[in-house]
């Protein structure tokens, strides 16, 4: 065997040992999270491991090699369960050049999203800028996460802050039929998400001159980077795991996730059905439902078709 080889093939055994070491740690983080895991198996260039979350299944790979090590989540990218694993496994780690907290600014725009893991409803994308009297407002009565509040407490606070903002604010709803259309040019939930967000800083930032804001984190902060223009390619944006812990991104996710609950109440008094939300068992008996009743024209209108549900009924 040459120097070289042999050089190699100690090269290799290390970068083996820190994949086998870092799949087994990836392994330990998802099951204390609560998810199932198989056990990880060697492949001749990978370390592989199966993922479950009820009849919801990923792989996760881990790449060793020449060219260092590779990590890979294979599955529906579309599911809560994907979004989960790959905030765990990334969320700390793949952007490492992000801070995993700022202190909060005194002038900002939030923004947040609602609808994206729902079957029925649009994709509603929402911005809120704060300043130092805004912001004090907000927190007074109470702004959190949407996620934490009921669909009457949510009305209630959207109320109070629409009076605080004073109209600082910006909501893009995509209805389900133009959200196909997207889908299926772009193929990316992710990308439609991150044409929505810029959509709504540039909006504010017409009036509204902000040098910095937060985003709650969905995926590769060049979704949102790549879409910004000419206002918004100055701005100092922040994209955060759990960024509903600043002010200004509650407050837009309270709000986007009031214009995502009217298209449902006006769809009730449409169809005479009441759709629910999420993608459940009850989920997909509605949807039969509309499509025995209505058509599965209708039943388009109504979902994102993408979503593996569809297959199911039609």
């Amino acid at each position: 065997m040459s120097i070289f080889a042999a050089k190699k093939l100690v090269w290799m055994n290390t970068s083996e040992q820190k994949a086998e070491n870092l799949i087994a740690s990836y392994v330990d983080l998802i099951k204390k999270n609560g998810f199932e895991t198989g056990n990880f198996v060697r492949k001749q260039y990978n370390f592989e491991v199966d993922l479950r979350n009820n009849q919801e299944k990923l792989k996760l790979l881990v790449y060793f090699g020449s060219k260092g090590i590779k990590i890979v989540l294979q599955g529906n990218k579309d599911t809560d369960f994907y979004g989960k694993v790959n905030e765990l496994l990334f969320g700390e780690n793949l952007f490492e050049k992000q801070p995993l907290e700022i202190q909060e600014p005194v002038r900002y725009i939030g923004t947040d999203e609602s609808g994206k893991g729902d079957y029925f409803g649009p994709l509603v994308i929402c911005g809120v800028y704060v300043d130092k009297e805004t912001s004090a407002g907000l927190k007074k009565i109470g702004v959190k996460d949407s996620k934490e509040l009921s669909d009457n407490s949510i009305r209630k606070i959207s109320s109070e802050i629409k009076k605080i903002s004073e109209g600082k604010f910006n909501l893009i709803v995509i209805n389900p039929e133009k959200y196909n259309q997207l889908h299926e040019r772009v193929g990316n939930v992710n990308r439609i998400l991150g044409w929505g967000h810029a959509k709504v800083l540039e909006n504010l930032l017409v009036h509204y001159p902000a040098g910095e804001a937060i985003s709650d984190k969905f995926g590769d902060e060049s979704y949102i980077r790549n879409s910004l223009q000419e206002k918004g390619k100055n701005i100092l944006l922040h994209q955060l795991t759990k960024a509903e812990r600043y002010t200004a991104v509650a407050a837009a996710s309270i709000l986007a996730r009031e214009k995502f609950s009217d298209w449902f109440e006006l769809q009730k008094r449409v169809l005479g059905i009441e759709l629910p939300k999420g993608a459940s068992v009850m989920v997909e008996t509605t949807a039969n439902e509309i499509k025995n009743r209505f058509g599965e024209a209708k039943l388009k209108e109504l979902v994102k078709i993408h979503f593996k549900t569809t297959k199911k009924i039609i």
